[in-house]
């Protein structure tokens, strides 16, 4: 099945609400309305009513299936919860002053508004850079138990090939067990689509052929990262052609369970997955889907301010499908 035909299929029916801070923009609206006109997802969308209203109107966008929210002037009793939850969150870190100027920014309405229950996840970045979208969540919905860090993967798809890409969007540099827990959350996420993990940690050297720090870490964060998931398979440390082409694995690793099988490809640091799933991208004729923030508590996808309406509606079906996991 189609991946988005697919994850479509998880989330109808379920009844999931993602939130938009960014509702004065055209090409979030328009996907949001879109996205609760086919049933797919509850929309909350924030931004000031006349805007919203102007967009609309200059766009031909029905606002009907909408829940629409100015993030200025929610209500008394909503606002003041919403204060008092974040306060508390950051425990001494914010004044309520403070506190009440962070929540004149429609990301930590949005953020709060996940943290609190009141939706599933939060879809934002078309106008914002990634930090400020980025920076609530880590601040106040933060990373799963266990995790350090947030990451980003890349699904790459062509056709019936579906792999996934990490990090390629977030940490500049890895250590061992920030690649380990890359490599675990990698897995968890391409088990959201549908893809059944086989996690290869990439290097320039496979099983000691070649020597120094950077493969050292490699070696490290392969054992850490299957002590911590033992019931997935992961391996390394592995060059790209071992890990993806069998005939290559049956020379330079065999026994292994994931050479020459790879579906989860980890890389080292930032650069290189930056620069490998460009290659995939340019001349592979890879669609590269991302990036997907893996390691929240709750799901927080971040769009490029190149987007375009339909990616808005794409990363939004991710995010609920994220939150089902």
């Amino acid at each position: 099945m189609e991946l988005f035909d697919s994850l479509k299929q998880k989330i109808t029916g379920q009844h999931k609400t993602i939130v938009f801070p960014e509702g004065e923009d055209a090409r979030v609206l328009g996907a949001a309305s879109r996205l609760a006109s086919d049933g797919l997802i509850k929309a909350i969308v924030l931004g000031k009513q006349s805007e919203i209203d102007a967009t609309a109107q200059a766009n031909n966008i029905d606002l009907k299936p909408l829940t629409l929210l100015d993030p200025e002037n929610l209500p008394a009793d909503q606002h003041q919860a919403m204060l008092d939850a974040l306060v508390e969150r950051r425990k001494g870190k914010n004044t309520p002053e403070q506190a009440k100027e962070m929540l004149k920014d429609p990301n930590y309405v949005g953020t709060m508004m996940v943290y609190m229950d009141q939706a599933d996840g939060m879809v934002s970045g078309a106008v914002h850079p990634t930090g400020d979208t980025v920076r609530p969540a880590l601040q106040i919905i933060k990373t799963k138990p266990g995790v350090r860090r947030i990451s980003g993967a890349f699904i790459m798809q062509k056709g019936d090939q579906r792999f996934v890409f990490a990090d390629c969007a977030i940490n500049i540099e890895l250590d061992a067990p920030g690649m380990a827990e890359v490599a675990v959350e990698s897995a968890h996420t391409a088990k959201v689509f549908d893809i059944d993990p086989k996690v290869a940690l990439l290097s320039f050297s496979t099983k000691g052929s070649a020597k120094g720090d950077m493969v050292t870490k490699v070696q490290e964060a392969t054992k850490l990262a299957q002590e911590a998931a033992p019931e997935l398979p992961i391996d390394g440390e592995l060059q790209f052609d071992a890990a993806f082409v069998p005939t290559v694995a049956a020379q330079k690793a065999p026994g292994s369970k994931v050479a020459g099988h790879a579906n989860v490809f980890v890389f080292p640091e930032l650069q290189s997955g930056n620069i490998g799933y460009k290659i995939a991208q340019r001349f592979g004729g890879f669609e590269a889907i991302g990036p997907i923030l893996q390691g929240l508590n709750k799901p927080v996808s971040d769009l490029s301010r190149g987007c375009n309406e339909e990616d808005v509606y794409k990363v939004a079906i991710i995010t609920a499908a994220q939150s089902l996991a």
